[in-house]
């Protein structure tokens, strides 16, 4: 049996790093899988079983010339982590304090600031002053001392890393005299890997707040004698009632018994409107209360909350490397040997054909052994693909991993189901049209008192139009259900009756009526006729309506390219060419059984290669596997929906598929823009060390620049957001139950 264990390495904010952990931790017969997070500086190991390892791993890790500490410990160990930086820091200043002092002191004995900052070929006959050379010597000291216990380790396990590149690079500089460049070069190499990991760590720190967005506390009810208890969420049990006040954060996941509120759950679903709650709708943990106060009961523990089940698919989601990210890292295995061995061919040839003095051969050969550092190259990826998941997150948007983040940039083609997708998900009443002198209120009324002993969906629809309106009814006697057709009862000792058109001709057929009913049907709606002996009262359509955004969302898909948009579902060819033609859709199936749907999947993909299926994420699951990407719709508390799919969009706005995909574009663009420009100035460099006009110190200073450059142009896409066509008023949240409609209503 497996088992995952989390540790908190120390010193991991590089990718070198960690292939150096995978080269020490992939001796370990125990280990099964090793995932990295760079920007958490944590490493997750899969064992066989958790018996007696701990030890082996931390013997292992350091050997990689890191330090490794249990997760469960890093909250007592935070300080510690702190005061390593602080050390590197101090180190790094004082290296900076003996650089300039050598230099300063290099100029004053010479009377020439030219003299002081030396560098470059043909200057192997300098001298440098005994003093100076001593300060630079020290300067060198506390540059390296972060470094040479990697280098020595490297070496150890073979593995030729840019601790290695920047120490040959300094020893050579060393060995020609070159002593400012010596100095310079290790300095440079320390003060960017110290900025690389505070730029890393502003990241990680963006990336932890949306993983602390629930309360540490909790009040609740004691359900024993009713005193008002507050303690951890973790002590927190199910089934208690919490209280909640404005302007709090609700700290568990719940359902509204008492009171209401206007709650912010942009943290959760990425809308920006703020949603009604009231009773028996359903509040989750880490939003914001912004108005009145409630109570509702705790339906899931802390470990279990919809925020938590999401931090969690975020850590994993990390795990799971994108494709251009582990070609990066195989790149980067064989790319800085390769640049040693040119380094050194180079020097040879120099000399050898070009006749150039030995000297200037050497300086040439270690400033692009400098230029060749892979760490703008291998630290881009990996910071690209955290920060778009962590957008993605931010806004509703989950991805279960970085190799999902990069499909809907390729995606030619979408199939949508119907229902919860397209559609709202349930009927709702369209139409009341009143005859004679009856009242839509009136006709309201008297449907609900029949349909109350009713569970069909339809039924539900007029029941949720009657309370939305506030009015009251009391439930039919003597009620009599006609299979097919309808329902008949006694109101107020009057027979009244609702169903189909056959249910009204049995009391009266009437042809205006009649057309009335198909032109209505024409629309895709379901209608009922509810009447009394006498009389037809009125009419009520109903219809599972689409969603107000997916005319434009449809559009925008095409904007985007995608070829083909498509519709599968279960309902019948009528209505399904309704909503298909309605929001503009390219094609349509109807009348599909869930193996139906899989085999026009899988026809699509054979056509256009890479095609989402957009569902809700249960029984469209099939049909979701055998597509290049599964993409589960709504429903923020549907367990289901956010195990089933590729991504889960958080909320029921289809606003979020066109942004995902341009996330993902943008995402893809901003790593090519930095593997380009890394290149572009690793390339540039050489150039010039051939021409022989770049020196070691510009060299490390264009690398350190590349790398920071890289790494704030990735963070860009943490501030990417949503932007919604329309200004969303404060909506109602769906209930979660209406169950007890004379207790609550009457």
């Amino acid at each position: 049996m497996s088992e995952k264990l989390k540790y908190k390495i120390r010193g991991l904010d590089c990718a070198e790093e960690v292939s150096a952990l995978r080269a020490t931790m992939g001796k370990l017969a125990f280990v099964r899988d090793l995932q990295f997070d760079i920007l958490q500086s944590t490493m997750t190991v899969t064992v066989d079983n958790s018996l007696s390892v701990e030890d082996d791993i931390v013997k292992s890790v350091r050997e990689a010339g890191l330090e490794a500490l249990p997760w469960t410990c890093c909250s007592c160990e935070g300080k510690d982590f702190s005061q390593e930086k602080d050390r590197r820091f101090i180190m790094c200043v004082t290296a900076f304090v003996f650089l300039f002092s050598a230099s300063l002191s290099h100029g004053i004995i010479h009377r020439s600031i030219v003299d002081a900052f030396v560098c470059g070929e043909g200057m192997m006959h300098h001298s440098f002053p005994l003093i100076s050379v001593i300060l630079y010597i020290i300067s060198i000291i506390f540059s390296v001392w972060y470094i040479i216990p990697k280098v020595f380790i490297s070496v150890r396990h073979f593995r030729l890393d840019m601790n290695v590149l920047m120490t040959l690079a300094m020893a050579g500089a060393v060995v020609l005299g070159q002593w400012f460049e010596a100095a310079t070069v290790v300095f440079l190499f320390a003060l960017a890997q110290l900025l690389e990991a505070w730029s890393v760590g502003k990241a990680g720190k963006a990336i932890e707040a949306l993983m602390e967005l629930s309360p540490p506390m909790a009040r609740y009810l004691c359900p024993h004698d009713g005193d008002i208890l507050e303690k951890p969420v973790s002590e927190v049990p199910a089934g208690v009632t919490v209280l909640v006040r404005p302007g709090e954060k609700i700290p568990l996941d719940g359902i509204v018994t008492k009171g209401s509120g206007t709650v912010n759950q942009s943290t959760i679903t990425g809308e920006a409107a703020p949603v009604k709650k009231e009773f028996g709708t359903e509040v989750f943990a880490g939003t914001i209360n912004e108005e009145g106060a409630f109570e509702f009961k705790v339906t899931r523990t802390s470990g279990d909350t919809t925020l938590a089940r999401i931090t969690r698919m975020v850590e994993e989601a990390r795990g799971k490397r994108a494709f251009s990210e582990q070609w990066v890292e195989k790149f980067a295995r064989y790319y800085t040997p390769s640049m040693i061995f040119l380094s050194l061919f180079i020097a040879l040839i120099s000399t050898l054909l070009f006749k150039l003095p030995w000297f200037d051969s050497m300086y040439r050969a270690l400033v692009i052994l400098v230029i060749s550092c892979p760490c703008a190259l291998v630290i881009s990826t990996p910071v690209s693909i955290v920060a778009g998941l962590t957008s993605s997150a931010r806004n509703g948007v989950l991805i279960k991993g970085g190799v999902y983040l990069e499909a809907p940039a390729s995606i030619s083609a979408i199939a949508f189901d119907k229902t919860g997708t397209i559609t709202r998900g349930k009927p709702e009443v369209v139409h009341i049209v009143p005859f004679k002198d009856y009242t839509q209120d009136f006709i309201l009324s008297r449907a609900s008192s029949l349909e109350i002993h009713c569970k069909h969906p339809l039924a539900k629809a007029i029941l949720e139009k009657t309370l939305d309106c506030a009015i009251r009814f009391t439930p039919c006697e003597k009620f009599n259900l006609i299979k097919g057709r309808g329902i008949e009862g006694y109101i107020e000792e009057s027979l009244y009756w609702i169903g189909n058109q056959s249910l009204m001709e049995k009391f009266l057929n009437d042809p205006s009526i009649n057309k009335k009913i198909e032109e209505m049907e024409k629309d895709g709606h379901s209608v009922v006729a509810i009447g009394n002996e006498k009389d037809v009262c009125g009419l009520i359509s109903i219809s599972d309506i689409i969603k107000s955004d997916t005319l434009s969302v449809i559009k925008s898909l095409k904007d985007l390219g995608v070829k083909k948009i498509v519709m599968l579902t279960g309902d019948n060819e009528g209505t399904a060419q309704h909503v298909a033609t309605s929001a503009g859709l390219d094609d349509f199936k109807a009348s599909l059984l869930p193996e139906d749907k899989v085999r026009y999947v899988e026809e699509i993909v054979h056509e256009f290669k890479h095609v989402a299926m957009v569902g809700d994420g249960v029984n469209d699951a099939p049909s979701m596997a055998v597509a290049t990407l599964g993409i589960a719709m709504g429903d923020i508390g549907s367990d289901v929906a956010i195990e089933a799919a590729d991504i889960v969009l958080m909320s029921d706005d289809l606003v979020r598929l066109p942004w995902l995909i341009k996330h993902s574009r943008n995402t893809l663009g901003i790593i090519k823009q930095n593997l380009y420009f890394a290149i572009a100035i690793k390339a540039l460099f050489m150039a010039l060390a051939m021409a022989g006009v770049a020196t070691l110190w510009m060299a490390i200073l264009a690398d350190t620049g590349a790398s920071l450059l890289v790494i704030f142009n990735s963070l860009r896409l943490l501030s990417e957001k949503v932007k919604s066509e329309q200004a969303y008023p404060t909506r109602h949240a769906s209930r979660v139950t209406r169950h007890d409609y004379n207790e609550q209503f009457l």
